[in-house]
This record gives C-alpha cells, structure tokens and sequence, in this order.
C-alpha cells in the first residue's frame, strides 16, 4: 500500500483552495479568488467571501483532483483550514472538509493557516531544516518564528505584528497613493519606475524583532498630503515605501538567524512575492552565509496545497486526528501546526 494521499482545503480569506498532497509531492491543486468581487470595496467583504466559497468549493476540489488524476474515492485523509481568518469562510470549509472525511470514512485535521504558509516550502525545496528561521509576511501578519518539527514541535515565536501588518501597510498606502486593490502587486509594479532614495520614511522598532507598520503607513500617508493641489510622484513614494518594509524584514530577519544558530531563512506569505522582499532577502542572506528558500509565487499566496502539506506531515508524524465537533477559531494563535479546537458545549440547567 502505498503512502496516504491528502486532501487540503483552504477558505480562510477570499482564495478558495483545494491541493493533493502524497509523502511530500504536490500532485495536484487548484484555487478560485473572489478578489475581483471585493475590488469595488477597497478589501475583502466577509459575506462576500462566504458565499463565493459556497460556490466554489466543490468545482476547486475536483480540479485539483483531476490535475492529479484521482477519484474523491482514493483520498485517504482530510486537512483543513480551521483558524485564523473570517469566520463565515472558515465555517464553509470545514463544513465541506467534514461531509468529505465522513463519506470517505477517513480522518480529517485541522490546520492553522499560518503554519500552512511555512508548510509550502517543503513543496519545492522538501523538508525544512531542524531549525530554521522563518518570516510570515501576509495581508493580516507578519510573523519572525523559529521552527523546528514543523508538525511535532512548538512553534517559537521571536516576533509578532503589534499593529499593522506589512500587507495590510502596502494596502492602506496604495489607496493613498491612488492605486487600486490589492495595494501589494500595485506598490510592486509602481516601484519599479520609482527612486526607493527618493523619500525619506522610518525604520520602525529597530531594537525588537516584533513589527509595527502603522507608523510607516502614516508617514506615506502624510507626505502623499503634503502634494494636495500637486502631482504626487507615486513612483518614488512607492518604490521608497516597498524599501522601508523591505528594509525591516529583511534586516531584523537575518539578525534573528545569526542570533539563534539558524543557517536557513525560509519566506512565506503573500507579501514573499513582492519583488523587492525576495531580491534584498537573497542579496543579505548571501552576505551573512544563510541559506534563503522562498516558495515559487504561486505557493506564497491563499492555496489548499500549503493546507494539504501540512496535513500529510501530520499522518506522516502519526498525529491524532480530529474531533468530529471540531471547530474554527477565527483569532486564533499559532502554537502548533495542528488546529484542532472544540467548541465550548453550552450546558442549560433544567
């Protein structure tokens, strides 16, 4: 008999995602964003990203299952996103996650979304370094943990978001900017004409290995201010924004690898694909003698593939699989990569 085949199902946000996951091989995957549905919004409407999961669940799962050519029938373990993100679309997922484990008679796990960013890498460059260093940048995290048995061991978090995440700094300031939803790709491609020199914006918490983007996203927004009645040069406000985050990132996370022995720098999350992120990552990590993975960009963003990698870590580790009253906990935080939780029982005296 050979190894288990994983199916991992991704409704966090506004990406549906389903991949098939076997002893550490992508062999299929597919995702459906409901992006252009919230683009009139300015960012992600909850009811909005809901229902679009509802639709999309099903024809995404047997996508994925297609590019890997398999039947629903030869899944032998299920994976799913359970925290954190909107609890509408978390709910959608699991929901599907459970009627599949219970037609199929197979186990189903709960995942936390984060640990599925970190879990991607293993996808291209195979099994993370015991330990090794890793930077989540995303939408609503930024996150510098240190990692060892990704799906036996706690995960050592050495810094956190105390406000604004860098994703969620690139959206606020691109709509300042006057560039569209997602600011992300946006800031990318304006920088790219720009001067990063050409403004001069803060470094913040230098001393720290937590991050707080707030105060960077408001000294872009009050320079932007300072061209009322004027043409704003976005391109140099944007390339100078994208190096200041960039600057941070990178900087606080090749110290976090030289301060712990890490010799392995892995980043992950939507925010790895922005172009001056992974070029100064290479370019510091080079210099100090560290290795750097980043999963190709079709892996940094929202997928099922990064769900079911986890997932087939997991049965690989022997871990126990989920309650059938498992839950989803929207906020929850990342200790583990299993995310198992139950809902409180609601006990009504007589």
């Amino acid at each position: 008999m050979g190894s288990p085949i994983v199916l991992g199902i991704e409704s966090s946000c506004d990406e549906t995602g389903a991949g098939i996951v076997r002893d550490g091989q992508l062999l299929g995957d597919a995702v459906a964003s409901s992006m252009d549905d919230h683009v009139r919004y300015g960012g992600v409407v909850p009811e909005i990203a809901s229902r679009a999961h509802l639709h999309a669940l099903r024809p995404v799962v047997r996508q994925a299952l297609d590019k890997a050519g398999l039947c629903l029938s030869d899944v032998d373990a299920v994976a799913v996103t359970t925290g954190p993100g909107l609890s509408g679309a978390l709910q959608v997922g699991l929901a599907g996650a459970k009627t599949i484990a219970y037609a199929l008679g197979v186990p189903l796990y709960g995942v936390h979304h984060l640990a599925g960013h970190v879990a991607a890498d293993t996808l291209e460059h195979g099994p993370l370094p015991d330990p090794c260093m890793v930077l989540i940048v995303s939408g609503g995290h930024t996150s510098l943990l240190l990692v060892r048995d990704l799906a036996r061991d706690p995960i050592t978090h050495l810094g956190d978001t105390l406000d604004d995440a860098a994703g969620e700094c690139f959206d606020k300031a691109a709509r300042v900017f006057g560039l569209p939803y997602p600011g992300g790709p946006a800031i990318d491609r304006a920088a790219s004409e720009g001067d990063p020199r050409a403004v001069p914006l803060p470094r913040p918490l230098p001393g720290s290995y937590d991050f707080s983007f707030s105060g960077l996203k408001t000294a872009a927004a009050r320079w932007a201010e300072s061209y009322a009645g004027r043409e704003l040069p976005v391109n140099d406000g944007a390339a100078s924004l994208q190096e200041a985050v960039a600057d941070v990132l990178t900087r606080k996370a090749v110290a976090a690898c030289t301060e712990h022995g890490a010799g392995t720098l892995v980043v992950v999350g939507g925010v790895a694909a922005n172009s001056r992120v992974r070029s100064l990552a290479q370019e510091r990590c080079q210099a100090a003698g560290i290795e750097l993975r980043v999963p190709p960009l079709g892996l940094c963003t929202d997928n099922g593939a990064m769900i079911a990698a986890v997932g087939d870590l997991l049965v690989r580790a022997g871990a126990e699989p989920a309650p059938l009253d498992m839950s989803i906990d929207p906020s929850a935080p990342l200790e583990y990569a299993a995310l198992q939780p139950v809902a409180a029982r609601m006990v009504v005296a007589l």
